[in-house]
């Protein structure tokens, strides 16, 4: 059979099954398009690959071509949840989610840390780091294979029997999807792909996200539309995702990716030569297409610009979210705790946990991951740093600064939730102080600037959530 181009322009080849009705290509085989490019001979992974795996030895993830027999394909068995009036989410990496200095699976998460969520009465369950991406360390937002779940966990059944699991149990599952940008990878992403700079992306320096590192996509190009739309109905249909948290809303929206400029509310900001109205657009289409489909799912855009109607229907104008996350809260705490606690005004408090635009929902939190990251601390560290480490235990004695500690991190978690918005966040193992930092595996690394950083020989001692402390705590707790 001839590679033929339809009447996208996109070319396709039909390959019919054997004579014996066995698929062509069998199911587990490394697959490549190799291309004759202006720039040479080139190997790419498909750019709708369903599964990739990183070869033990090999750098680069290789494409596998997934299409599994009917008798090992994850039959679901439970009716997804209705979407819950007001969202309590718990905010996980499967492959941190283990007290151990390890990679997760899918299948442990749904044994041991799913039951604890729903024990802990939290209605939703937020999923970092599902689409795959070569560099672990990027926390899943340097992503390489848009339509492929992370081989780092487990299969594409192991993860649908966890999102199974969570639909038994009674919770909304939403996937932290990446559509802001893509890795800048050659050889296992969609950089380059076709041997040029522009196939899915920008030309020149607004292709390049300069904080980033990465590639910044096309929106007014039809082919990126239709692969991202269609990449967002895939995870609802094939995996029965409940909806998206859609990263870096804001870096999308406008052609200076809200870096390095303050909003101060006024509409001049919003609707002016920087907006990027492409991707405005593209958001519009895929909240009106997800609402379309899945009238249930919920979507909640990451936006720090306060950008006017990001939270409206598009039937009425607005760019269709049914939830703005509210960053600026966060920020707020932060800003606060770097000064006396006795200082703090409770009407500059308040009106930061109510300033939020007119009939526009939010997710609200007090800390989500970005504060558990190496370098920045979490509101635990702020209020008892290192009294932590010696002054916790339930049979030893205690210190000024932690009782106060504990009674602040109380109350800041309280007044966000009862006042900050519709809906409420929490980073796994932030409603329990956790007393570690997150530090990927990570080698010596020189910036192309000359500057060197320092790795942490590869350790995951630092990536890795430590409930066994919790456990510990209520053991003694019931034994005294």
């Amino acid at each position: 059979d001839s590679i033929l181009s339809n009447d996208l322009g996109v070319w396709e080849i039909f390959l019919p099954n054997n004579a014996d009705g066995s698929p062509p290509i069998p199911h587990g085989s490394r697959v490549k398009v190799r291309m004759d490019t202006p720039s040479g001979i080139k190997d790419s992974i498909p750019a709708w690959i369903k599964y990739s795996v990183q070869t033990p030895g090999d750098i680069p993830y290789n494409g596998i071509y997934y299409d599994p027999p009917e008798e090992e394909k994850y039959v679901f068995k439970h009716p997804q949840p209705k979407r819950p009036k007001s969202l309590r989410i718990y905010e996980t990496h499967v492959g941190m989610s283990s007290p151990e200095p390890k990679i997760n699976t899918y299948a442990n998460f749904r044994d041991e840390v799913l039951p604890r969520i729903k024990r802990l009465g939290y209605n939703a369950v937020q999923i970092m780091a599902i689409q795959e991406h070569s560099y672990y360390g990027s926390f899943g937002y340097h992503v390489t294979n848009f339509f492929a779940p992370s081989s780092r966990f487990g299969s594409p059944e192991d993860l649908k029997s966890l999102i199974d699991r969570a639909h038994e149990l009674g919770l909304v599952v939403l996937m932290d999807v990446v559509h802001s940008h893509a890795s800048n990878n050659t050889l296992d992403g969609l950089n380059g792909f076709d041997g040029t700079d522009t196939h899915y992306f920008h030309g020149g320096s607004r292709g390049h996200h300069w904080m980033w590192d990465s590639r910044v996509f096309n929106y007014g190009n039809k082919e990126v539309i239709r692969f991202l739309l269609s990449n967002a109905r895939w995870w609802l249909e094939e995996y029965k995702f409940d909806g998206f948290r859609f990263d870096g809303a804001t870096s999308m929206m406008y052609t200076h990716h809200g870096l390095q400029v303050t909003f101060t509310g006024s509409y001049h900001e919003y609707f002016g030569f920087a907006t990027d109205v492409d991707a405005v657009v593209y958001l519009m289409l895929m909240n009106d297409l997800i609402h379309g489909f899945y009238p249930e799912a919920v979507t909640i855009g990451e936006d720090v610009s306060g950008m006017p109607t990001f939270a409206l229907p598009v039937q009425v104008g607005g760019v269709g979210f049914d939830y703005r996350l509210h960053m600026a809260v966060a920020d707020k705490w932060i800003e606060l705790l770097k000064g006396n606690d006795e200082a703090w005004e409770m009407g500059n408090i308040v009106h930061t946990l109510t300033n939020r635009r007119w009939l526009e929902k939010c997710v609200t939190y007090a800390e989500s991951h970005d504060q558990a990251l190496v370098g920045d601390k979490t509101i635990a560290f702020w209020l008892m740093d290192k009294d932590m480490y010696d002054f916790m235990a339930l049979n030893g004695p205690s210190t000024p600064n932690i009782d106060r500690g504990i009674a602040l991190h109380k109350m800041i978690r309280l007044i966000t939730m009862g006042l900050g918005g519709e809906g409420y966040l929490n980073f796994m193992g932030n409603e329990f102080g956790h007393p570690e930092w997150i530090d990927f595996p990570r080698g010596p690394q020189v910036l192309p600037s000359g500057k060197f950083i320092p790795g942490n020989n590869n350790s995951y001692d630092k990536c890795r959530r430590r409930f066994d402390l919790v456990n510990f705590l209520l053991s003694v707790a019931n034994n005294r």
